[in-house]
């Protein structure tokens, strides 16, 4: 398993494990960061990929000073369950 990690030509945050790529897409404008949808492929599923990546991704966020919009279900359940990252809503 590889560690996380931001591949800015696709605007995506991407974690690769077991030959499968899952990611969670975004957008950025200003110091904003939109993320739209998190793609977990299914042989990935249910071994806590997504919740790595979203830490993640949260974490990018935070070190370069931007608000979230987490116009993804996953995002938004993820900071919902997690009220250290709520700060960082835009």
């Amino acid at each position: 398993m590889t560690e996380p990690h931001d591949n800015p030509a696709e605007h995506r945050f991407e974690l690769e494990q077991d030959g499968e790529t899952a990611f969670a897409a975004y957008r950025v404008s200003d110091d904003t960061i939109t993320f739209t949808h998190t793609i977990v492929p299914p042989a990935l599923e249910g071994h806590g990929v997504a919740s790595r990546l979203i830490a993640y991704a949260l974490g990018e966020a935070r070190s370069r000073g931007m608000k979230v919009v987490p116009q993804c279900s996953f995002v938004a359940a993820y900071i919902q369950r997690h009220p250290e990252t709520q700060d960082l809503l835009a």
